[in-house]
């Protein structure tokens, strides 16, 4: 699930599986089809 958020005076959207966050909603929707709700791996 995909939840909006706002900062900096932009709208943000926060994959609440592993927190992931983007500026555009088609990317926050195509990511969340992929998610695999671990943590992103470039974090590693």
């Amino acid at each position: 699930m995909v939840e909006e958020t706002e900062r900096d005076d932009m709208t943000w959207y926060r994959c609440e599986e592993c927190g992931l966050m983007f500026d555009d909603a088609g990317d926050a929707g195509q990511h969340e089809q992929n998610c695999d709700a671990e943590e992103p791996s470039y974090l590693q």
